[in-house]
């Protein structure tokens, strides 16, 4: 999606989970998608998501998580329970040691590509048992003296806000970090994220952000991190900018509590993984 060259694939399953505002607006995405629909062979939609679901071709191989907006798949039942999850999908019962209702919507489009594969859903339950997660998406670096530590690469509105609500059953109180990059992408996408990371955080939840990454190139550097700090501010949040992330630790460490989830969310920069590590040795 980010570089157009889906509409070059053509699979013999195609399973669009969502489609959100991030490289593209609205409209070319919906172009794009079509298109990717029209090539694959099947295609499965999300249709508990508005726009996805605008893209069926077929609801009784479709899925959903939404017992209003039925398909053939159907996920319910959530419950986090600390790090895993328990859902049923059409009745059948499945645990997976991730976080959040996304992750549910994740393990149903798998599972409904799945058993259009052969896969009978009961295998499909023993299988996801054993996932064990990938890098950086709500990757637990541990906990100490009660924070526990969680890097993820979410780096978009939505994604952004998932990984913030996804987090919350863990502790009273999430502390977010984020480093937008691109000065392009951060403008294209600011009032989202302005809306998004508003809407998700608790009255005791807070958001704190850095200056964006930027990777070279010719850009015009006409906004900061700080602009998105400043009007989710505006709206009651408890938001604040670091402009250094190398100072980020010691600016919140009064923020930080026994009960208290701190996470770290960004993407594009190599350098967040050792970022991470000290943020873990200085708490």
């Amino acid at each position: 999606e980010s570089d157009g060259s889906v509409v070059q694939y053509k699979p013999e399953i195609g399973v669009i989970l969502n489609i959100d505002k991030d490289h593209k607006e609205i409209d070319s995405l919906m172009e794009m998608f079509s298109v990717f629909r029209d090539n694959s062979k099947k295609i499965i939609v999300n249709h508990s998501h508005l726009l996805a679901s605008q893209l069926s071709r077929d609801a009784k191989i479709d899925f959903s998580t939404d017992s209003s907006m039925p398909a053939g798949y159907t996920g319910g039942q959530f419950r986090q329970d600390g790090f895993s999850i328990s859902f049923a999908i059409n009745e059948i019962p499945f645990t997976i040691g991730q976080l959040g209702k996304h992750n549910m919507e994740n393990a149903v489009a798998a599972v409904a590509a799945a058993n259009q594969a052969g896969v009978d859903l009961v295998t499909c339950s023993v299988a996801l048992k054993q996932y064990a997660g990938i890098y950086r998406r709500h990757q637990l670096l541990g906990t100490k003296n009660g924070i526990i530590l969680i890097d993820d690469y979410a780096h978009n509105p939505v994604k952004c806000a998932a990984a913030i609500v996804a987090c919350q059953p863990l502790a009273s109180k999430v502390i977010a970090w984020f480093q937008p990059h691109g000065y392009g992408p951060t403008r294209f996408l600011k009032n989202d994220f302005v809306k998004e990371i508003a809407h998700a955080l608790r009255p005791v939840d807070e958001i704190w952000m850095s200056e964006i990454f930027y990777a070279g190139g010719t850009t015009t550097k006409d906004i900061s991190a700080a602009d998105l700090i400043n009007e989710i501010r505006a709206k009651g949040k408890n938001a604040f900018f670091v402009a250094n992330r190398d100072h980020l630790v010691d600016n919140l460490r009064s923020h930080l509590t026994e009960d208290c989830v701190l996470l770290l969310m960004g993407a594009r920069d190599p350098s967040l993984e050792a970022f991470a590590g000290s943020v873990w040795e200085a708490i």
